[in-house]
């Protein structure tokens, strides 16, 4: 099911000072502090749809399950956004969280599915949200309706890891 755009607009890509800060976390993560980010953020490795090249970026973990084991994130930038489109082409993959590294596939959320992801994340974290929403042009007046609204249209994406897979820790084989 094709994700649905209910506005025409998604913010710009950071450009200069402003994605310099954006790709801060990416660095934390290089240099071994992806614990600083607890389960909250992950390092998602994905293959350049194109190039081939590995590509990495660092993404906010809207809901977490332990069992079966995954992560959902969310694409605020749209179905255009590098990542989503190159995890469209190659959704077998790799996540970092903490330390830890998890084979995982890709599975893309319905709207409804995101929609109620979504509404979730609002209520746990409402102030992060309202400023997403704000950020991404969203209407959302705290309302349950409006939070349904807006998360149908932000695709979201299930990373789940594979049966039996056994998460890697950095430097141990």
């Amino acid at each position: 099911m094709p994700h649905r755009e209910t506005h025409e607009t998604r913010p710009t890509l950071p450009t200069g000072w402003r994605r310099l800060a954006a790709r801060a976390p990416l660095l934390l993560f290089r240099v071994g502090l992806g614990p600083v980010f607890g389960k909250r953020f992950l390092l998602l490795h994905h293959v350049g749809r194109r190039t081939g090249l590995d590509r990495h970026v660092v993404l906010e973990v809207v809901s977490h399950e332990a069992v079966p084991l995954g992560w959902t994130v969310a694409s605020g930038f749209g179905p255009g956004s590098d990542w989503y489109r190159n995890l469209r082409a190659h959704p077998k993959t790799v996540v970092q969280v903490g330390n830890r590294y998890h084979a995982v596939t890709a599975r893309f959320l319905s709207p409804d599915d995101g929609a109620r992801i979504m509404a979730d994340y609002s209520r746990r974290h409402p102030r992060t949200a309202r400023r997403l929403w704000a950020f991404m042009g969203l209407p959302a007046d705290g309302s349950e309706t409006s939070f349904l609204d807006a998360g149908r249209a932000i695709p979201c994406v299930r990373l789940e890891a594979a049966d039996g897979h056994r998460p890697q820790s950095r430097g141990r084989e």
